[in-house]
């Protein structure tokens, strides 16, 4: 076992991992972090997609110590005082979801879109979204969804 510390979600973390543990097995496991989802393993779904010091990662992909030290945020750590980040509201405003499985990952793929592209294209989405796969939906509304978070956060000055 190795000693880990990292900031999940603002919250110091300081526990033992095997050197093995992937960091979506440390978020799922001990840390009951289950918004991150895993898929393939392989990094192909997009689905365990977490932010590491604010840039979009797949967790599945990563060990946990290559973490150490550093800012993990999932899906849980973007609301804000029980109110959901201006993501999480349009994805259920425009329906950007069907059986939910790909939501976690995508609103945290396109989280990190909007703090590098506030007001983005939509083939900026569809190019930052690309490593996220969805098997319910046309990504219509998800692309639909993660413009009008664009707009909500410019509106409200808020930032993603």
């Amino acid at each position: 076992m190795t000693s880990l510390r990292i900031q999940v979600n603002g919250t110091a973390v300081a526990t033992d991992v095997d050197p093995t543990t992937l960091l979506v097995e440390l978020l799922r496991g001990p840390l009951r972090l289950t918004g991150t989802h895993q898929g393939c393993d392989t990094a192909q779904c997009g689905a365990c997609t977490v932010l590491l010091d604010g840039q979009p990662v797949k967790s599945c992909s990563l060990l946990a110590l290559q973490a150490q030290g550093r800012s993990v945020t999932t899906v849980e750590g973007l609301a804000r005082d029980g109110v959901p980040h201006p993501l999480q509201e349009a994805f259920m405003a425009c329906h950007g979801l069907q059986c939910g499985f790909c939501t976690p990952g995508m609103i945290m793929s396109a989280c990190g879109l909007l703090k590098q592209i506030p007001q983005p294209s939509e083939a900026q989405v569809v190019d930052a979204l690309e490593g996220n796969l969805c098997r319910c939906t046309g990504y219509v509304n998800i692309v639909a969804a993660v413009q009008q978070a664009a707009r909500t956060l410019a509106t409200t000055g808020a930032k993603a």
